[in-house]
């Protein structure tokens, strides 16, 4: 979905006047957001838009602290989507599996090496027990990815 689509389904939500108005905003210029936007055609009525302009922060600073932060103002977290290369994932459904379990086994040290020593979660603990779920959830998204690919597939299509 394009970011203009985004947006015009964010701002039906409210109405864009209504949304213009809360965020101190022309009308117009959340219109404009809600248009598609191309620099290649000078006849387009869209706008560069705000979602648009923190995807190039990212991008350009390769730093993705600014979108880690949006997912939190969200109420959730973010997380890169794993590619793959051939080798990381074989056709070895067992070998993945057992892959996906050590990787769940070594969350589950971390945490319990975090509280062992007195009972608590100290911010260092919690980063690296974020560390190791980060790993472990990339490790189940390429997982998820080589099943949808059909990797681990052995019939005929």
């Amino acid at each position: 979905m394009r970011s203009d689509e985004v947006l015009k389904r964010a701002a039906d939500n409210i109405g864009v006047k209504a949304l213009a108005s809360q965020l101190r905003l022309s009308p117009a210029l959340v219109y404009k957001w809600c248009q598609e936007w191309d620099a290649a055609d000078p006849d387009a009525s869209g706008a560069r838009n705000p979602l648009d302009r923190v995807a190039d922060i990212a991008r350009i600073t390769g730093d993705l602290s600014v979108l880690s932060w949006l997912c939190h103002e969200g109420g959730g977290f973010f997380v890169r989507n794993p590619s793959p290369a051939p080798m990381d994932i074989s056709a070895e459904l067992l070998a993945n599996t057992q892959r996906l379990v050590k990787e769940f086994s070594q969350l589950l040290l971390t945490v319990t090496r975090s509280i062992e020593d007195d009972g608590e979660i100290e911010p260092v603990e919690a980063d690296r027990i974020r560390d190791s779920w980060e790993v472990f959830k990339s490790t189940v998204e390429a997982f998820t990815i080589a099943c949808e690919r059909g990797v681990f597939h052995s019939g005929g299509r």
